[in-house]
């Protein structure tokens, strides 16, 4: 049977985005037939950071009952499928988010894994997205302001019975300590799912319009994405070295420059 999972956060800024674009990519890559679809109709970047844009079917279309979803899927890294939600204010408001229930409908018999973006906060669209999951996926940054944040979004996901499946730290910076997992978790009141650090090759493949764990596979954050997608798969997570798009030399010019002015 399809596995639902929704991504949720309780700010924007949390990487919501780019974890579902990573997770999903890998999903695909693991061999699970994965669809990610962005459920923020009026913030939509998951097709911007995948390098699908000026699409002539979107979800605002298939909302607005333009169009079906069929219509509206696009083939992303790793053969992962993604519908994209449009950019355009017009689209936004011709969209009926209350027809998202039947847009999964029609798609869950087609794939593994079903991957919502969810807009972030508390607003009416972004409720939609928490009931209609297997499970929600918490996205924390390691600040006092995103905790509290996803907290509320932890106790609304419940209050309209829905189910927290657990978090992903994200964004978390390296130093002499290592992260407490086992007090995030008690903050939180749930599992953490993994732990993804602060990686300047999330930015670098982002300007790239690709995930990180095809533009580069064995960097710290790739591994980690690798960690998690293997456990919402169910399988057991082996690394790899020589996967992936390498680095041309421009962009190995380019890193070096970097570094150097750091």
């Amino acid at each position: 049977m399809v596995k639902v999972y929704t991504i949720a956060s309780g700010k924007g800024g949390t990487g919501k985005t780019t974890v579902t674009a990573n997770l999903g990519a890998l999903l695909a890559h693991y061999g699970k037939k994965t669809c990610i679809l962005d459920a923020d109709v009026g913030m939509a970047n998951l097709g911007l950071i995948l390098g699908l844009d000026e699409l002539p079917v979107t979800l605002h279309e298939v909302l607005a009952g333009k169009a079906r979803v069929r219509d509206a899927i696009y083939e992303g890294p790793f053969g992962v499928k993604v519908v994209p939600s449009g950019l355009s204010l017009q689209g936004f408001q011709q969209s009926n988010p209350d027809r998202l229930k039947g847009v999964m409908t029609d798609l869950v018999s087609e794939f593994d894994i079903l991957i919502l973006d969810a807009p972030a906060g508390i607003s009416r669209d972004g409720v939609i997205p928490l009931t209609l999951a297997d499970g929600v996926i918490l996205v924390v940054n390691p600040e006092i302001s995103s905790i509290v944040d996803s907290l509320k979004t932890k106790i609304l996901t419940e209050t309209v019975g829905g189910h927290i499946e657990g978090a992903i730290i994200n964004r978390v910076a390296s130093s002499g300590n290592e992260f407490n997992t086992a007090q995030m978790e008690k903050l939180l009141g749930t599992r953490v799912i993994g732990v993804i650090p602060e990686d300047p090759n999330v930015r670098r493949a982002s300007a790239a319009r690709t995930p990180v764990v095809v533009k580069y596979p064995t960097s710290s954050a790739s591994r980690a994405f690798g960690h998690i997608a293997a456990d919402v798969a169910g399988i057991e997570y082996v690394e790899e070295e020589t996967a992936g798009v390498k680095e041309s030399f421009v962009e190995r010019l380019a890193r070096a420059i970097f570094r150097s002015k750091t």
